[in-house]
């Protein structure tokens, strides 16, 4: 089942935004679970907060990007990790 989630992944251009982090070390996180689970992911970074190390005020911000026919499932997957979270 992975690799036909894989071969759907297509192009950079199909892919949509389904969440966006401050930091790296948080967006690595979501993509090492996300992969876990057979959804590809591309992150899309700030380039001054790689840079300088700096995660404020959108310096640093990441964003979470997956192919559009799964992000639906990729939402449905980090949200118990965003509930845990926050408790």
């Amino acid at each position: 089942m992975q690799d036909s989630k894989k071969e759907q992944s297509g192009r950079k251009s199909d892919f949509v935004v389904i969440k966006i982090v401050q930091g790296e070390a948080s967006a690595n996180i979501i993509k090492c679970h996300l992969e876990s689970e057979g959804i590809p992911v591309y992150l899309k970074y700030e380039s001054a907060g790689i840079i300088y190390g700096i995660i404020a005020d959108g310096i640093g911000e990441v964003r979470i990007l997956v192919p559009k026919d799964l992000a639906e499932e990729a939402r449905r997957i980090i949200e118990p990790r965003e509930t845990e979270d926050e408790a």
